[in-house]
């Protein structure tokens, strides 16, 4: 099917699968609507792309969305927003369907849950079942995905794992936790839904996706663990019920209760293919092990953790704390009087000969522990101007250098990973102006001792970074200033 100069709507747009797709819709599609009630979270858009701010409970503003529109991509849900979640679930989708309906959209795609029918019906997996009725019944040809847990950096249901195999050295494994499932690599759910935009004369369906293999969350649990370099113990009791373990998980994982215990609810059934593949589907897929891997690699790779820049108006410094995944991230934020040209040159002028603008010793004295546990120590830089991917500078190794932007990755010894992020925003035409020094450093903590590591350290961090980036605020300024 030729999408080149059709119109698609994607509702979920900040969401994690909403984020998966936007870029290969971008692709295909010669504008991308990307449906939110908070815009501003859409960052460095394609071009052909529009952040709509929409309520999906509004039947006037989705309506407005869809006209002239061919497809519509449902992906939202109300998990983590009430315990009344079902009815909204349930009032958005009428809504959606009937302003596809009314606009003569060609197809809608719909992702809801794999599980299998039983007389004991979750009520998570109840609302996803009903709201993909609910738009099969709107006379627009329906699409309806049903998966099972998504592996990729940012899915709430890995999340949830991960932080609970991050920290936890001993856990107790209720019944429920060995129940089948059949989870699905993010790249391979992503081939999925694109592949629905493509089909010609499609007929409404449900398509059941997973992944290469029948695992379990105790599997899953055990093959993360194995890949991070943990050893992990798992006792397996036959006592706690989903309802306990739901509760659990609020002092455990605080930040992913609300999701996580609609997951676990939800574990009575198995969430198992039992579908034949259907020939315009026929996608080849990864097991749960390279899922897994390539989640960790990607997310790596990606820096994807580090690029959000939080909104600043202030001349002052400001410290934004927030976590992806298990990553901890802080960002600093300060304004400078002057342009993005004359503020860039920091990015040349750090570490090594030139020091690290406050308490370079404190730099050194970390080096020299390190060395005394086996590490590198504080290392010479191996550039002389402008560092490159690559170069080495004191313990840490460069890993992206623009014009604008300098990231480093720590090769010291430390329980987890962690990166340093340099970048000068501003408009590089103003001979005169403000510019903003955006700092950010990340820790992603490997096991308990990686978690009790950054909270030990984080005072003495929190003044080191606070005072360097004031410094090249305040260096930079002067030398504005001089004649």
């Amino acid at each position: 099917m030729n999408t080149q100069n059709e119109i698609v709507v994607l509702s979920g747009s900040t969401g994690y699968v909403g984020q998966l797709i936007l870029k290969g819709l971008s692709e295909r599609f010669k504008e991308v609507r990307c449906l939110t009630r908070s815009p501003q979270n859409l960052i460095d858009l394609p071009d052909n792309c529009r952040a709509m701010k929409v309520d999906l409970l509004v039947r006037d503003e989705i309506e407005n969305a869809m006209a002239g529109a061919s497809t519509a991509f449902y992906l939202v849900h109300s998990l983590d927003e009430s315990d009344d979640f079902e009815k909204l679930e349930y009032e958005s989708a009428r809504l959606f369907a009937q302003a596809a309906s009314k606009n003569n959209l060609q197809r809608i795609i719909y992702l809801g849950a794999l599980a299998r029918e039983s007389t004991e019906s979750s009520p998570h997996m109840r609302s996803r079942h009903r709201v993909g009725e609910i738009l099969s019944t709107s006379g627009v040809t329906t699409i309806e995905f049903r998966a099972s847990v998504i592996i990729g950096s940012g899915s709430m249901p890995f999340e949830s794992i991960r932080a609970l195999v991050e920290r936890l050295p001993v856990m107790i494994t209720p019944r429920w936790v060995r129940q089948p499932l059949q989870p699905i690599a993010a790249s391979d759910l992503r081939a999925y839904l694109l592949r629905a935009v493509e089909i010609e004369n499609p007929k409404s369906r449900i398509v059941e996706v997973g992944g290469a293999d029948v695992v379990s969350f105790m599997d899953v649990m055990r093959i993360y663990a194995s890949k991070r370099g943990l050893k992990r113990i798992m006792i397996n009791v036959p006592v706690i019920s989903p309802s306990l373990s739901s509760h659990w998980l609020r002092i455990v994982t605080p930040a992913h209760y609300q999701v996580g215990r609609r997951i676990v609810d939800s574990s009575i059934h198995e969430s198992v293919v039992d579908q034949a593949p259907q020939r315009d589907f026929d996608i080849p897929v990864l097991t749960t092990e390279q899922a897994i891997e390539q989640a960790l690699n990607n997310e790596h790779a990606e820096l994807k953790f580090i690029d959000r820049i939080e909104e600043s108006d202030s001349m002052s410094l400001k410290v934004y704390r927030s976590q992806f995944g298990t990553r901890f991230v802080e960002q600093r934020i300060i304004k400078v009087k002057a342009n993005k040209e004359q503020v860039a040159g920091i990015l040349n002028r750090i570490g090594g000969r030139h020091g690290w603008y406050w308490g370079t010793w404190l730099w050194r004295l970390r080096g020299a522990l390190d060395k005394l546990v086996g590490g590198i120590g504080y290392r010479k830089s191996t550039h002389s101007k402008s560092p490159k991917v690559g170069d080495t500078l004191d313990f840490w190794t460069v890993v992206r250098a623009d014009s604008d932007r300098l990231t480093l990755e720590a090769n010291m010894r430390l329980p987890g990973d962690a990166i340093f992020d340099l970048r000068v925003e501003g408009s590089a035409e103003e001979t005169s102006g403000d510019s903003k020094i955006i700092h950010t450093v990340a820790f992603n903590p490997k096991g308990l001792f990686g978690y009790m590591y950054w909270f030990a350290l984080l005072p003495i961090h929190s003044l080191v970074f606070n005072k360097m980036v004031s410094s090249m605020a305040s260096k930079v300024e002067t030398t504005v200033r001089e004649p």
